[in-house]
């Protein structure tokens, strides 16, 4: 199958629309604490959706997984814990900062890290990437991604200064902006471990194409072995907080505690919230199982694949901020800047696929 970078880098705008959603259906969800509903989620995110789906498009599953070799398991696993750790504070990096603004400032540290760290780790940056017109031009759409995600960051932090007390926490009603720059900072080069784990499960997509299955669907199995790394991760921290926070109930119970311990006579609505956790955590895997379709199609720079898919999600996030108000009460001048940030990252998916297109020609 010939690679087609612009196909590729339709799929990974698809990835980002839907990483970009996921935390929607979230707000639909009542009084459930956060590790209450981010397990639920997960469950669907981490397990449900990637085998169900690897079961159904690709060949011999169980035994492509059985043939692969150990080391490529145990690293795509050990990078998908790794990962974990950077997705548990990314959630927190939306409520400390908003979707926008938090995702933009983490995103903008996975992209860089999640980019380049692979072909430098192989050795093929200088001779492969540097080396080729092709190769420069990719780079280029890189640097021209992180501009865009600097720009967003400017307008982010021009919105801050701008907005009231009472603005803030209407809009997003645990900002903290030092804090949520920080755990952003600290989950972007975090969450970069996603593309390492996928880097190392390289081996599992050649064995499960030669069990028949399509090209397009063999980065499928990876995910399963990189998603259960970060299942692992997470699953103990939300039991772990269910416990400090007396929450664990929270999955059967239709009645929740107050601060003082009195029920709460409002009932929660749970088949709701499982509904909504479930949409959620299934729009999430979307993000990445669009994204292994993309990576097919890129040819010799898949890499790039990686900042592709930053660069959508921050595009999609940001617009759905707009969509929610995060941004009301802002100036032109933060909005303009906003728009120009927007505006650079669609240039760097362009830029990006470019230097794809030549590489496959």
């Amino acid at each position: 199958m010939i690679s087609n970078p612009l196909l590729g880098v339709f799929f990974h705008w698809l990835g980002g629309l839907a990483a970009g959603s996921f935390y929607v259906p979230y707000r639909a969800v009542r009084q459930w604490s956060w590790e209450v509903y981010w397990l639920v989620g997960g469950v669907f995110s981490w397990i449900v959706a990637p085998w169900l789906l690897a079961a159904i498009n690709t060949n011999g599953l169980l035994a492509t997984l059985g043939e692969a070799p150990r080391d490529s398991l145990l690293w795509a696993y050990f990078w998908g814990t790794m990962w974990g750790v950077g997705g548990l504070t990314f959630g927190l990096s939306m409520r400390y900062l908003g979707l926008s603004l938090g995702m933009g400032v983490a995103l903008g540290y996975c992209a860089a890290f999640g980019t380049l760290m692979p072909p430098i780790f192989h050795g093929e940056f200088v001779s492969k990437v540097l080396g080729t017109t092709s190769g420069v031009i990719v780079v280029l759409g890189v640097g021209v991604c992180l501009a865009g995600i600097a720009i967003a960051g400017l307008a982010g932090r021009s919105k801050e200064k701008e907005m009231t007390d009472e603005q803030k926490a209407a809009t997003i009603k645990e900002f903290n902006f030092t804090k949520g720059i920080l755990v952003a900072t600290f989950s972007g080069i975090m969450s970069a471990s996603f593309a390492y784990g996928l880097d190392a499960a390289a081996p599992i997509a050649e064995i499960s194409a030669r069990h028949g299955t399509t090209l397009l669907w063999t980065g499928l199995p990876k995910l399963c072995v990189v998603l259960l790394g970060g299942f692992t991760t997470n699953f103990i921290w939300c039991v772990i907080l269910n416990i400090k926070n007396r929450t664990g109930y929270q999955y059967f119970s239709r009645t929740v505690r107050t601060a003082d311990g009195t029920p709460d006579p409002v009932p929660v609505p749970m088949l709701r919230n499982y509904l909504f956790s479930a949409l959620a955590g299934v729009v999430w895997y979307l993000q990445f199982f669009f994204y292994s379709m993309g990576e097919t199609q890129m040819g010799t720079y898949k890499f790039s694949s990686w900042t592709i898919h930053m660069a959508s999600i921050i595009i999609f996030s940001t617009l759905w901020g707009i969509a929610l108000k995060e941004w009301a009460g802002s100036s032109r001048s933060t909005k303009r800047t906003l728009f120009i940030g927007l505006a650079t990252l669609i240039l760097s998916t362009i830029v990006v696929g470019y230097g794809n297109y030549l590489g496959a020609g």
